[in-house]
């Protein structure tokens, strides 16, 4: 298995809320062990209006760009004063689309982005520009709550033997590495409530598998000379992930983008996109 992974360009979303700028001051801080170019993307809605309109309205489409070039003055500011160098964009179109794209065009690695845009949603579900983000990017992304530092020596990673957890298992890896950090290793055994009394040999069965991911995931850590500690749990895996991150103390959660069950490229796997709503940390989603 391939560990080595490398974080040279890294783009960061702005849509002008304080989740967004927070991101970027974490984005600086990783860019500065990192060595990371840093690219700020601001993306400013397409005109649907009447397309007579726009012609005599002047500078109709000047304004609608206004709030986003005031963004990207206020992302130099702040990397100014923060001792950093960044570069800045201005997209127009329908946002997760456009930040994809940049991050395409521009061949950046990972997105880091706030967990919470300009709406008030609730905890089970991160806002759709970031759920799309991450249901259609070729790269990993990092999603961090507002108010929290992303760091890296106490490493949570989930995983359920499928390709993309393996990917995470990696990007653990690669981190722990990087930042002598430990790693906690956790799978878990989604069983419905009725299958205790319907089906108890699968119950058994989907438990022993859960330890099988979680011991071959310790023994593949340990082999690269990381401690690591293995966690095996029945239940909704997006409450119980973030609770024993909690519970843990992890800086981070690990985990990949789609599970066993498979997902279109368009959506994110619903177990994925809980686990950030309801985490406390920051959280890596990872690709193959």
């Amino acid at each position: 298995m391939a560990i080595k992974k490398e974080y040279r360009k890294v783009l960061v979303p702005l849509d002008g809320s304080e989740s967004s700028f927070h991101a970027l001051k974490q984005a600086f801080q990783f860019s500065s062990t990192e060595k990371s170019w840093i690219t700020v993307v601001c993306v400013a809605p397409d005109y649907e209006g009447d397309l007579d309109t726009l012609a005599t309205g002047g500078d109709l489409l000047a304004k609608m760009r206004q709030p986003c070039e005031k963004v990207l003055v206020k992302a130099r500011d702040i990397a100014a004063q923060e001792g950093y160098s960044i570069k800045t964009i201005l997209e127009e179109g329908e946002p997760s689309r456009r930040i994809v794209e940049t991050a395409d065009a521009y061949n950046r690695e990972l997105i880091i982005m706030g967990r919470r845009g300009l709406s008030n949603l609730e905890r089970a579900f991160v806002g759709s520009v970031t759920q799309r983000v991450i249901g259609q990017c070729h790269g990993d992304v990092v999603v961090v709550p507002d108010g929290v530092t992303l760091a890296w020596e106490k490493i949570l990673v989930a995983t359920d033997g499928s390709p993309c957890s393996q990917a995470a298992v990696e990007r653990a890896i690669r981190f722990a590495r990087a930042y002598d950090g430990a790693i906690d290793v956790v799978s878990v055994a989604d069983i419905p409530a009725e299958l205790y009394g319907e089906a108890p040999d699968l119950v058994e069965e989907l438990v022993r598998k859960a330890k099988m991911f979680a011991e071959d995931a310790v023994q593949l850590v340990k082999s690269k000379g990381i401690t690591a500690t293995p966690h095996v749990a029945e239940g909704n895996a997006y409450e119980i992930i973030p609770e024993l991150a909690l519970t843990l103390g992890a800086q981070v959660i690990v985990a990949g983008s789609h599970g066993r069950t498979g997902m279109g490229r368009l959506l994110l796997g619903s177990v994925a996109e809980k686990i950030i709503g309801f985490a406390s940390c920051p959280v890596l989603i990872a690709r193959p």
